[in-house]
């Protein structure tokens, strides 16, 4: 064990009971620092505040940190769902109420709606026969994971609406067809997705979308708009390309809703 505690890892020893608590607290806790940012976001966006300085500001606290205070479309995965609800349940068995967990857990489901919302927003509540370009599948980054994803949740309602969705991800294509099947089609690459697409989804943060030829992209979408889920597009920058952005917890400068 000496090179775990070369690194500053200290091994403590515990009973079972606490050895357990300590596991699902810990994923707990980093999941409540997600929704609670989330939350934030949400409120920045009403009173006209960045969040994205906002992070900056409060991730500078050494009391706080910079980990896990990126704003975004939600939580999935196997881990963090899985330990919220399994506290939350063993509370329940024992008489007690989480109730900051099911706070967390509630702000989590209805965050995998934000996206949708501004998209249903931006064309005026009617998306049927509209076709959208979404950018990642899995719940997060180098993973092909689509389990509890928000891509799900996003697509579903996409599809429910009437549209098309046509998606890529680099790795998660093959596990996204036991979910979803044929209903949407999958592309080969990133930029095959956007062609004659009315908007483009940003869902999961891999690195090949964090730097396209935005050039390219606004010649292969029918329309200019982009839904950046994870913020990772600067919002001056593609509004001086003549995109239609929005993104997470920043009021944006919106164009009219598209009919």
């Amino acid at each position: 064990y000496k090179p775990f505690l070369l690194n500053g890892h200290p091994i403590i020893f515990m009973d079972i009971p606490s050895a357990e608590m300590t596991k699902y607290a810990a994923n707990s806790m980093l999941a409540t620092k997600i929704s609670f940012m989330n939350d934030i976001a949400n409120l920045c966006e009403i009173m006209g505040a960045d969040v994205n300085k906002v992070r900056q500001g409060i991730g500078s606290d050494a009391r706080i940190g910079h980990k896990f205070i990126y704003p975004g479309i939600g939580y999935g995965g196997s881990c963090f769902p899985k330990d919220v609800k399994a506290l939350i349940k063993t509370a329940q068995e024992n008489g007690y109420q989480m109730q900051v967990l099911q706070a967390v857990e509630g702000v989590n489901e209805a965050q995998k709606e934000v996206l949708f919302s501004k998209v249903k927003k931006h064309f005026a509540g009617d998306l049927k026969g509209k076709k959208f370009a979404v950018w990642g599948l899995s719940f997060k980054p180098k993973t092909d994971d689509m389990r509890e994803a928000p891509s799900l949740v996003i697509i579903e309602k996409l599809l429910a609406e009437g549209a098309t969705v046509s998606a890529y991800d680099p790795v998660a294509i093959a596990e996204a067809k036991h979910s979803l099947g044929d209903t949407i089609t999958y592309a080969k690459d990133q930029f095959e997705a956007l062609v004659d697409a009315d908007a483009l989804l940003v869902v999961t943060e891999w690195p090949e979308f964090r730097s396209p030829s935005f050039e390219v992209v606004g010649r292969l979408l029918k329309g200019k708009a982009i839904f950046d889920g994870r913020n990772i597009y600067d919002a001056t920058e593609l509004k001086e390309l003549g995109f239609s952005y929005h993104c997470i917890g920043v009021k944006t400068d919106h164009k009219e809703p598209v009919a």
